[in-house]
């Protein structure tokens, strides 16, 4: 056996994924404590009122046996480690319980005077003697847990049994509660498993040797072997055997007849598990695979998807034969064919003969409804005929749907013509496959359906999948082009949802200590008559603005009805998305060809930034200059260390290359052909009037509203002050990720309004009327509106 020592410590995946849901599970105590004191504190008195209907002896014998076991049970366990010759395993266990107690003793000393109410009172309730965290159990069960107990299930009763039984005599004795047992569980668990990451665990890889062995008692005769490089962590041995495939079989006429063996180690079946779990969950593709795959699972699969491949008459290694290794690892034993990966080849190699071969075979694959899921450079091997040859076959599925097998085209297609080039790699499928099959790629052709290693290639070829789309479009025109939605959410989703919390979160609070009765009994409604006018103008001017810098004439009311129903899109995406998308919509509808109407579209939009700006530094000057209660924003200060924030944050963020690209081809996409499209709105006074009228009309209008709110509940600010509070709101909202701006609108308005000199109580009152009335109130009309243009199609 040629094979490099293996390393005597390995860090497992598993340790890893079991620390961060330790930490997740003290992070979740703490929050539960947090919002759900009386639940946890009538638990509490719960349990001490069963416990004191129990018997006393055996509550005092449990007492005694818990006492002195829950450290002498342990005290046993590692002597008898000792004597089995694992010292540094209980060395690493010891290391934990050190750990485990100086943090727990730290954690007690600082959490006691720094929060001595809300979560340390949920944690610690039952009485002043207790501590939120206990120093007896924690080291303990981290103790328990570097150590292991995996397969000594005498040793892992007894221990937990100790555990258990002192937790039982704290809740007792009252100097415990159900939390903060929890916590201290979570805490040692965490530790237990960080520190055995972070030394290493023995390793329980068996060697080559067992590998032969292994390969012994499927019949074979190994003479010697050599470790090959690993593919994705996958161990990979080249053997030998002795002439005669297997024993009893006539000899074979070559001395010597080599085996390609995959080792498929335990440890190894959690790495990546995160990374397939966020892919399952974000996904739609209805796959059969699983996040968490079992050695025996893992080894069923690979030989299901090999067996079915060789029946298929596709090219792929034969399995000769599966076996366990041990308890920790499983073997497949693959008929050895000489030759080298796609990622090993040279252009020269890769003639068209050779990828027309390689398309035959995965025409095979598809005719069978066999999924590959991993056809990247490393799963495509040229022999050294010449001949294509499938490999790597972990991650492949039988019966596979229809969206499996053309995600398998759309990687194919890719990954090939990150070699060869879209042209190539698209009219060499197109000679084996057909047009129309490759049709079916193009809408999954997103980097979202690609795997993670042909993302990161394309980072260096963005437009890759647009050439290789436009090349199928050229030979099939009618194809949908549309990209097929495989993803169950976006990552902007949670981004959303972290906002919607952190909001809730602030404002909630806040509107704990309005007396919102109050206020409405008081309220001005005149007032609020006002603000509605103000935001159903918002509508019309939003219309004027789009019109004035179109060329082509538009109806006004369909204009206003699409504005109107962008307020119902708002709910779904950003703010700053969804009147753009639906503009362009529209336009296209009404005639304008796709460039001019991106063009015009994109000119409002930079018409209406540029206002934007000049009307916040004009008025943040004036606001500054005034001397009344809005000081707070003037320029000096607030205003220059803003301007200053965001120049530094803009600066920073072009020093990044990804961002700079994203960023520059964000504002090329969106405002080519702008300067032409204002060229011929210059030459018509009306359009020009029309839409600059409509830029400041909009602003005006939100003005007009937010001011209306506040003098509906008795507030009253320089006018100056509530168009600088607005322009800022406003700029923040545009800029989150968020549908509508939520969160970030209603933030930067309450912060704004206080700091100018609004009470806080009306200020938040005056905030939420105005979200009202310019957000969720337009939402059941906007729905409407959005129904009625579809069902004409006008949008």
């Amino acid at each position: 056996m040629d094979e490099p020592s293996l390393p005597r410590r390995i860090r497992r995946p598993g340790d890893a994924i079991r620390f961060a849901a330790s930490v997740a599970g003290v992070a979740g105590v703490l929050l539960l404590v947090n919002i759900a004191q009386g639940t946890t504190q009538g638990l509490q008195t719960d349990i001490r009122e069963g416990t004191e209907r129990a018997p006393h002896v055996l509550l005092g014998l449990a007492t005694l046996v818990s006492s002195f076991g829950v450290l002498a049970v342990p005290v046993a366990f590692a002597v008898e480690r000792l004597l089995r010759r694992e010292g540094l395993r209980v060395a690493v266990g010891l290391l934990a319980a050190v750990i485990a107690f100086a943090l727990t003793v730290l954690l007690d000393g600082w959490e006691i005077p720094a929060a001595p109410g809300g979560v340390l009172d949920s944690l610690i309730w039952g009485g002043s003697r207790t501590a939120p965290l206990h120093t007896d159990i924690t080291p303990v069960i981290a103790f328990v847990t570097a150590v292991g107990t995996a397969g000594r299930p005498r040793w892992q009763a007894a221990i937990w049994t100790m555990i258990g039984l002192a937790a039982l005599t704290g809740l007792t004795a009252q100097y415990a509660s159900v939390s903060a047992l929890a916590a201290t569980y979570f805490l040692g668990r965490a530790i237990g498993y960080g520190t055995l990451y972070a030394v290493g665990a023995p390793n329980p890889r068996p060697p080559g040797a067992a590998v032969l062995a292994a390969l012994g008692r499927l019949g074979l005769r190994p003479v010697r072997a050599r470790r090959l490089p690993d593919r994705d962590d996958v161990r990979r041995y080249g053997v030998a055997v002795e002439d005669g495939r297997r024993l009893g079989d006539p000899p074979h006429p070559d001395a010597e007849w080599r085996l390609e063996v995959t080792v498929l180690d335990r440890d190894q079946q959690t790495a990546g598990m995160l990374y397939r779990v966020w892919r399952l969950v974000r996904l739609r593709d209805r796959s059969t695979r699983r996040a968490v795959r079992s050695l025996r699972r893992s080894l069923e699969q690979e030989s299901l998807m090999a067996y079915a491949l060789h029946a298929a008459g596709a090219r792929t290694p034969q399995l000769l034969g599966t076996c366990e290794v041990g308890t920790e690892a499983a073997l497949l034993a693959y008929e050895h064919v000489p030759g080298r990966t796609l990622d090993a080849l040279d252009d020269a190699e890769l003639t068209d003969e050779f990828l027309t071969d390689l398309w035959r075979q995965f025409g095979l694959m598809q005719e069978a409804r066999l999924a590959h899921r991993r056809l990247e450079q490393g799963s495509v091997l040229r022999d050294d005929s010449g001949a294509a040859w499938i490999v790597d076959l972990r991650a492949g599925e039988t019966a596979a749907n229809d969206l499996l097998l053309r995600l398998d085209l759309a990687q194919l297609l890719t990954t090939l013509a990150l070699r060869v080039g879209a042209e190539r790699s698209v009219g060499t499928a197109a000679a084996v496959l057909g047009a129309r099959a490759l049709a079916g790629a193009v809408p999954l052709l997103q980097p979202v359906a690609l795997n993670r290693g042909t993302r990161a290639s394309l980072r260096h070829d963005r437009e890759l999948l647009t050439r290789i789309r436009e090349h199928i479009l050229r030979l099939e025109p009618e194809t949908e082009a549309a990209p097929v939605r495989l993803e169950r959410f976006r990552p902007s989703t949670i981004v959303s949802i972290v906002a919607l919390t952190i909001a809730a979160y602030i404002v909630f609070p806040q509107l704990s200590d309005v007396d919102v009765g109050g206020l409405v009994a008081n309220a001005h409604w005149w007032w609020v008559l006002v603000g509605i006018a103000g935001a159903a103008a918002s509508y019309l001017a939003a219309a004027w603005m789009l019109m004035g810098f179109v060329p082509e004439r538009l109806p006004l009311v369909r204009t206003v009805l699409v504005q109107l129903a962008a307020s119902f899109v708002k709910l779904v995406a950003p703010a700053a998305v969804t009147g753009v998308a639906l503009n362009t919509r529209y336009l296209q509808r009404a005639g304008v060809r796709p460039g001019p109407a991106v063009a015009s579209v994109s000119a409002s939009q930079l018409i209406g930034l540029a206002m934007h700006v000049l009307l916040l530094v004009l008025f943040g000057f004036v606001t500054g200059s005034t001397g009344t209660a809005t000081e707070n924003l003037a320029p000096s200060r607030m205003i220059v260390i803003v301007l200053l924030a965001v120049a530094v944050a803009a600066g920073a963020a072009a020093m990044v290359p990804p961002i700079r690209r994203l960023a520059a081809d964000r504002l090329r996409s969106m405002f080519s052909g702008v300067l032409p499209r204002l060229a011929d709105v210059l030459q018509s006074p009306r359009k020009l009037i029309t839409g600059f009228g409509g830029t400041l009309l909009l602003t005006a209008s939100f003005v007009l509203c937010l001011d209306a709110s506040i003098r509906a509940f008795g507030g009253e600010l320089a006018w100056t002050s509530v168009v600088v509070v607005f322009l800022t709101a406003n700029a923040l909202g545009s800029a989150a990720p968020t549908p509508g701006g939520l969160g970030a609108v209603e933030g930067a308005l309450s912060v704004g309004l206080t700091i100018s000199g609004l009470p806080a109580e009306t200020a938040t009152s005056a905030v939420l009327l105005f979200r009202l009335l310019t957000f969720w109130l337009p939402v059941l009309p906007g729905w409407g509106a959005f129904a009625y243009l579809q069902r004409k199609e006008i949008i």
